[in-house]
């Protein structure tokens, strides 16, 4: 048989970020909306003439977004929430459900299941969906036109869409579904119409725990697809984990199945060799990690293909998911060690193994070629093979405190703050002059000395401004650090940076993830001097501000050929080496951020307890060994955490910030279930949109969690760090902050400390 090769999807960002500048150079009005179109239709099509040279069989359109694909979804069928009715201009439309006007607050933004990748949640409320615009059909002919060649559209699938959406009775979702899978027939017809031969539908939900209403749903939809559209080749996309119940999935009436074959912990393997393939069904086996950067071994895939042609009659290889995880090239990684650099595979790396395979399935190359790529890999590796396991010292480490109880008074005492006690989650604004900084000191153009002294400089303002604020509890800003991640990646033993390995987070938000390599260990200090410096110029307390282990964890790039719990022990090994420097100079409080500790857990709900009990042992190792007095605070955002309250108090943080404000507070509803007796801050404006919040606004998330939660325990704070925001924006809604919680604080002293309106 002929075998073909495919992509799930390609990275937005363009190789050096051209699609980031883009945007936020029309955003800022540098550029007019007629400049942005054409440069965004650029980069796009860049993206497929590079997947055509690439030798790809079939190569996705739709998977390019201005902004989130989710997103792009919910526009072409015509989910507007009602207070963007009212803007005229698509795109403005568009950025503002995305970003929020000064008038209207933006979409919930959430992570894309346990990746780092956010999407915005669409809210359907009571939208009868309809086919504003077929945007697929617009891409299909504009690559048609432009390379004479056929491209497989992608779109999102109607089940997940809906269940990953919002602002409607969940028991009235197959209602819902209903309305919405009539206008999937009409989108396909209308491919069809065009001469469209496969649309790849992404449906992920099915490698979670699903009961028996979303499959008697699947088996609904796909039979009205298939009786309706019965000349469209449909390719169910499924990733990131194994089916679940395989054995209906692949009955459904569709032209391919496609599974995660590295991803699955070998159980998709397991149910195809258990129950077989469908004969009159393509396999499209994603076979190349999607999600990590190391080389593949190609002899190893080799056999995984060749089990799987002898099950299967038709056959496509591709990467387990869409490459928007990975960054876009190493072409540009001229700084990492040569034995580093030569073992690494990103998007652009992976399609040229994709295509040495189906090659080599074909029968177009040779067994040899494949072996000689893993020796070349495996040498390049080999220097940094060996790794030491966890050893028994941590068995003399404690990964307990005094009770709580007992170390609130301590912290009282020794802090002296007031009620409903105002900070901010960490990092300021990163200014142009900021950025431009640390390029002249990374060129060489400025010396250490230069570049300290301007970073002092920033701390020392950002001091200032935060005590004519009257916050409670200041930060030094993070002036220093590119990203919460990369950054310590920098510094410790075993771990790598690259120059030009970016990845999408949300929005224009890239991060470079630092590569682990070897093991990972504490070299010197690495935050003490600027928090120590900035507690220098106030008698308010600053915080430390540290990344967890958990979270290093996870928006690194790990070797694959090692268990990540001991990753995982080395990392929180270093992370408390740093906690205790940091107290030794006298730092009070500290703050061991873990924002992917949500995003980490396993799609399975049989992973889940063996997963939690690594990541609270590991937040434990790192934080429980300081004194009685100091304060340790943690930071998350962005994840569902209402069925996670008892693993958060298992941390033992002291205190506690969520992301509350986006979600409009929904998470309060928590705490009207389960007790929590520590300390917590609910996010009370959204950070990420450029609007600035009220005071009133303010006001009433703050009324609304002292509803649930006891004043004494409740922290007044943004929901995340401000580093990606204007100077402006950011004093401006502090201070609307401050102002919201002096009127609070006065009112709770007023009546004696007790909320008179509960």
């Amino acid at each position: 048989m002929s075998i073909r090769s495919s992509n799930v999807g390609y990275p937005r960002i363009g190789e050096k970020r051209e699609w980031k500048k883009t945007l936020e150079s029309f955003w800022s009005g540098q550029i007019d909306k007629e400049q942005f179109t054409k440069t965004m239709e650029a980069i796009r099509l860049d993206s497929i003439r590079k997947q055509l040279e690439k030798g790809i069989d079939l190569i996705p359109i739709g998977d390019f977004s201005l902004y989130d694909h989710v997103l792009n979804t919910a526009l072409m069928f015509g989910y507007i929430p009602e207070r963007f009715q009212q803007i005229d201009d698509p795109l403005e439309q568009y950025f503002a459900m995305a970003r929020g006007t000064n008038g209207q607050h933006a979409l919930e933004m959430t992570k894309w299941f346990n990746t780092n990748y956010h999407y915005i949640v669409p809210e359907i409320g009571q939208t009868k969906p309809r086919l504003v615009e077929n945007r697929l059909l617009k891409e299909y002919n504009l690559v048609k036109e432009t390379f004479d060649l056929e491209t497989k559209p992608v779109l999102l699938g109607p089940i997940t869409f809906l269940l990953l959406s919002k602002q409607y009775e969940r028991h009235e979702w197959r209602k819902h579904l209903e309305q919405l899978v009539p206008v999937y027939v009409e989108l396909f017809k209308q491919l069809s119409e065009a001469g469209v031969s496969f649309v790849q539908i992404d449906e992920p939900i099915l490698v979670q725990d699903i009961d028996d209403d979303i499959i008697d749903a699947f088996h609904h939809v796909y039979d009205v697809f298939y009786r309706d559209v019965p000349n469209m080749n449909l390719i169910l996309q499924t990733y990131f984990d194994s089916v679940s119940h395989y054995q209906e999935i692949v009955a459904l009436p569709v032209a391919g199945i496609g599974l995660d074959f590295v991803h699955d912990d070998g159980e998709n393997m397991k149910n195809i060799n258990t129950y077989g393939f469908p004969r009159d069904k393509i396999l499209v086996a994603g076979i190349v990690d999607g999600r990590n950067v190391w080389k593949s071994s190609l002899t190893q895939k080799a056999t995984l293909l060749h089990h799987l042609a002898n099950v299967a009659e038709q056959l496509i290889i591709q990467p387990s998911c869409s490459l928007l995880h990975v960054p876009v090239t190493t072409k540009h990684e001229h700084a990492l060690p040569t034995e580093l650099a030569g073992a690494l595979s990103f998007a652009d790396e992976k399609l040229d193994e994709i295509r040495m395979l189906t090659e080599y399935m074909n029968g177009n190359t040779t067994i040899n070629e494949l072996i000689q790529y893993d020796e070349q890999t495996n040498s390049y590796l080999a220097k940094f093979r060996k790794q030491q396991e966890p050893t028994n010292d941590i068995l003399t480490i404690p990964l307990s405190r005094v009770p709580y109880s007992e170390r609130r008074k301590a912290q009282q005492a020794h802090l002296q703050l007031p009620l409903l006690p105002t900070t901010t989650i960490g990092s300021f604004p990163q200014t142009s002059d900021v950025r431009q900084a640390r390029m002249k000191w990374k060129k060489g153009e400025w010396n250490d000395s230069q570049y300290k002294s301007f970073i002092k400089k920033e701390i020392a303002k950002w001091i200032d401004i935060q005590e004519q604020l009257q916050l409670d509890v200041l930060v030094h800003g993070e002036f220093e650090r590119t990203d919460m991640v990369e950054f310590f990646g920098e510094k410790l033993q075993g771990m790598a940076c690259t120059t030009n390995g970016w990845v999408q987070s949300y929005g224009s938000r890239c991060v470079r993830p630092p590569i682990i390599f070897s093991h990972v260990a504490y070299r010197q200090p690495m935050t003490v001097e600027e928090t120590v410096y900035a507690q220098s110029l106030t008698n308010k307390p600053v915080k430390g501000m540290l990344t967890g282990p958990v979270t290093m964890l996870y928006w690194s790039f790990v070797r694959d050929d090692i268990p990540r719990k001991h990753v995982l022990i080395q990392l929180a090994l270093a992370i408390r080496e740093e906690v205790l420097q940091l107290e030794k100079e006298g730092i009070r409080i500290i703050q061991v951020d873990e924002p992917a500790l949500r995003e980490g857990l396993p799609l399975k709900k049989e992973k889940h307890a063996s997963y939690w009990e690594d990541a609270v042992m590991a937040f434990r190792l790192a934080t429980s060994s300081v004194k009685e007095e100091t304060q340790i605070h943690t930071h998350m955002c962005y994840s569902q955490f209402e069925h996670m309250m008892h693993v958060i108090d298992e941390l033992d943080a002291d205190v506690i910030s969520i992301e509350s404000s986006r979600s409009h507070g929904e998470l309060i509803a928590a705490f009207e279930t389960y007790e929590y007796k520590k300390e917590i801050g609910l996010g009370v404006y959204d950070i990420h949109s450029p609007r600035i919040p009220t005071k009133e606004e303010i006001s009433e998330q703050i009324e609304r969690a002292l509803r649930v939660l006891r004043p004494e325990q409740f922290w007044v704070n943004p929901d995340c760090g401000l580093k990606t925001r204007k100077e402006k924006e950011a004093i401006a809604a502090l201070k609307a902050m401050v102002e919201a919680a002096h009127e609070y604080r006065e009112r709770l002293l007023a009546c004696g400390g007790k909320p008179s309106w509960k």
